[in-house]
């Protein structure tokens, strides 16, 4: 997933160069590609059945591996577009069944492991990068994602027989992907509803805070969908602009390298900060990062934002979902994913008036976005609940939620 989804950013100043695609035109395909993972994700989400489903992962890898092979066979936008389209809705399939698959299969084990594994991501963000930066000075676009085809269809072959999560037990709830499993045979109860024998005006007013908390919660996330996907998207090329040379495509593979082991390393630091402090953190250091080739320029900066971006992008959708679950609010993975993805299909249309003169200005307004983001989570840090509180809509008996893998990817 890491490859199909992201390639696209360092193949985007070879498709400028080579092959006469405008910057409206790319902002245009990033924009269709993330359309396509928000159907894919909301199918997965609205159809649990799908993400226990192997014959629709391996559907789903082989039509990324397709889209990727045939991206060079055309000029026409329009098809550019469907395929672009089409990779994002199996990008989204793919991880979320990963995800399910993740927390079916490990549960009970410790949750480092389960950062490790979507920090395949990050692997993929690398390899490819790498790829294309072979293959800059010696291949054009084409070829480019003709290598990146054949890359993901290696990776296909090493996924073709993973493991789906099984379907729950007669009597259990299935958690939302990306919560911590209940003790056996318990039910979390909708939102506004309190346990037996507790309830009145004190009840009403944990409800409304966990409500308020949570609204919280889900605007700093889709502010987060729209200013990273403007550094996951151009941050290349805006490199390029001001760098030519090998600079955006190594800045590139180290956002990758950074994104491998992010996730469990701000799972780690779940156990000693609260989720919104980290969040904040995580936040206003993306920021930075996004800002700086912007700001200052030249290969320092653009290396220093590439390990600050890759070291957070990942983090963040880890960190935001694992508040979202530790409020026990109703189908908070799937309205924090809701909202996330519609972040970043409205990111490139943002910037799309900013990116005729270049990139860096884009870059500006979504590190400005980016730290909106840091503001919302720092009013989430006022009066949230502990991770050792479990919030009073929640079921007694139910432990908190400390950590959770995210359900959908960055």
């Amino acid at each position: 997933m890491g490859i199909g989804r992201f390639v696209f950013t360092p193949i985007l100043p070879l498709m400028h160069a080579q092959a006469g695609l405008s910057a409206s035109t790319g902002a245009n395909l990033a924009t269709a590609n993330y359309v396509g993972y928000l159907a894919g994700a909301l199918a997965g989400i609205l159809a649990p059945a799908l993400v226990r489903s192997p014959a629709l992962l391996r559907a789903a890898l082989v039509v990324l591996t397709g889209t990727l092979t045939a991206m060079p066979a055309t000029h026409d936008v329009r098809l550019w577009i469907a395929l672009r389209l089409l990779a994002g809705a199996a990008s989204a399939l793919i991880f979320v069944i990963a995800a399910a698959s993740l927390h079916g299969n490990l549960r009970g084990h410790p949750a480092h492991l389960s950062g490790w594994a979507f920090g395949g991501v990050g692997t993929g963000i690398t390899l490819s990068g790498l790829l294309v930066l072979g293959l800059h000075s010696v291949a054009d676009w084409r070829v480019a994602w003709w290598a990146s085809a054949a890359l993901a269809a290696l990776f296909t072959a090493g996924a073709w027989h993973l493991r789906p999560e099984t379907a729950p037990e007669a009597g259990t709830t299935a958690p939302e992907a990306g919560t911590t499993a209940p003790e056996a045979g318990t039910t979390a109860p909708e939102a506004g509803t309190t346990a037996p024998g507790v309830g009145g005006p004190a009840a009403e007013r944990s409800t409304t805070r966990t409500r308020r908390w949570f609204t919280t919660l889900f605007v700093s996330y889709t502010l987060e969908g729209v200013g990273y996907i403007v550094a996951g998207t151009f941050l290349v090329a805006a490199i390029e602009q001001s760098s030519p040379g090998p600079v955006g495509n190594a800045a590139w593979v180290l956002v990758g390298l950074a994104a491998v082991p992010s996730s469990a390393m701000w799972a780690g630091l779940g156990r000693r900060w609260s989720h919104p402090d980290l969040l904040l953190a995580a936040l206003v250091v993306q920021a930075v990062g996004i800002a700086l080739p912007a700001l200052i320029g030249g290969a320092t900066a653009a290396l220093i934002s590439a390990a600050l971006f890759g070291a957070t992008f990942i983090g963040v959708s880890t960190l935001a979902l694992a508040a979202g679950a530790h409020l026990r609010f109703p189908r908070s993975v799937a309205l924090l994913t809701a909202g996330y993805s519609v972040g970043q299909i409205l990111g490139p249309l943002f910037v799309a008036p900013l990116i005729h003169h270049g990139y860096h200005r884009a870059l500006i307004l979504a590190a400005v976005v980016v730290l909106a983001a840091a503001a919302a989570a720092g009013l989430l840090r006022i009066g949230f609940p502990s991770p050792g509180v479990v919030p009073r809509a929640a079921a007694p008996g139910q432990r908190s939620v400390h950590e959770s893998c995210p359900a959908s990817p960055p």
